[in-house]
């Protein structure tokens, strides 16, 4: 699904554990990158591969809920180059998730991380939470559970038991 080969070159001597946690938290392989290669690369179990994945890709998305209005005022006041990139990130981050947002409310945080498509996932649900102002007590649970249920969708892309009509 993910070419994460230059992940895993670069986590080579970290425990399978703690590699598959770091392949989750980052944004661009989340899930999606961390379990193929923890049950195929790694040889982990099924639910081992699951757990340390959806750790990984838990821990970041609620700390960004947390912090990122904090992040982004000391930040941006600060410095003009991040003032560009979070104004670039959070008018790309609308586009992708406005219409989800606007149709189902908070859950629409839910259908953009549960379903695991490229550029969706909890990184951009915790963002999406933070520039639609959805409350951070509503939107922590359901961006775990939209991540939850990718991370069952994408075990049962790698191990066969379900597959995409190409």
């Amino acid at each position: 699904m993910v070419d994460v080969s230059i992940a895993t070159e670069v986590l080579k001597g970290i425990p399978s554990q703690v590699a598959i946690m770091i392949i989750g938290m980052t944004p661009i392989f989340e899930l999606r990158g961390s379990i193929p290669v923890a049950i195929g690369l790694y040889k982990m179990s099924v639910p081992s591969a699951y757990f340390w994945s959806v750790i990984g890709n838990i821990v970041p998305t609620v700390l960004i809920v947390l912090l990122l209005d904090k992040v982004v005022k000391i930040l941006s006041t600060r410095f003009e180059f991040f003032d560009k990139f979070f104004q670039w990130l959070f008018d790309r981050t609308r586009k992708r998730a406005q219409d989800k947002i606007e149709k189902y409310g908070p859950w629409g945080l839910f259908v953009l991380v549960a379903i695991p498509l490229p550029v969706t996932g909890g990184w951009t649900g915790a963002l999406a939470a933070f520039l639609f102002g959805i409350e951070k007590k509503k939107s922590i649970p359901i961006i775990v559970l939209g991540i939850m249920v990718a991370g069952v969708i994408v075990t049962l892309l790698t191990v066969g038991v379900v597959s995409l009509p190409i």
